[in-house]
């Protein structure tokens, strides 16, 4: 379990690092500007560079941890799936792109990825619960950690 919960936060940090290492370089908006009513579909945080990213680094680690390349893959997708569908939701209820929204910041991308390797990794509904806290527990504390080494914008 450990080992994917590892990839979940190496698969929702990487978009994050990859901002601060290239800057604005390839930071095109995964929603091209797509606005639904007066609110952005996703907003401008995310980006193809963040989800290709993801995509293309998540996987590699995922060897080293006794998996395969494909288990990897399966949970930076359902990571970046669930970070979608926070960041549409967060629109929707008109909070702004980094702005915090407790639990929905935090529960989709790690709870789609967890539910995704549940079969695979016979994992009961208390496993899935018990990946979900410490998620939500390790995002918070690398946010702050984030905040203070001026990898993250905001310290939440």
């Amino acid at each position: 379990m450990l080992e994917i919960l590892g990839l979940i936060v190496m698969a929702n940090a990487i978009p994050v690092l990859l901002s601060r290492l290239v800057g604005s370089h390839a930071n095109w908006p995964l929603d091209l500007g797509i606005k639904l009513g007066q609110q952005p579909l996703l907003g401008p945080s995310k980006t193809w560079r963040g989800l290709v990213g993801s995509l293309t680094l998540t996987p590699l680690p995922a060897l080293l941890l006794g998996l395969s390349l494909w288990d990897g893959l399966v949970i930076a997708s359902m990571a970046m799936l669930g970070d979608v569908l926070g960041s549409f939701s967060k629109r929707r209820l008109k909070i702004a792109p980094s702005d915090m929204a407790p639990g929905l910041d935090q529960i989709p991308e790690s709870l789609l990825p967890t539910l995704a390797m549940k079969h695979s990794l016979a994992m009961s509904w208390g496993d899935v619960l018990i990946m979900v806290l410490l998620f939500i527990f390790i995002e918070l504390l690398l946010s702050r950690l984030g905040f203070m080494l001026r990898i993250r914008k905001r310290p939440y």
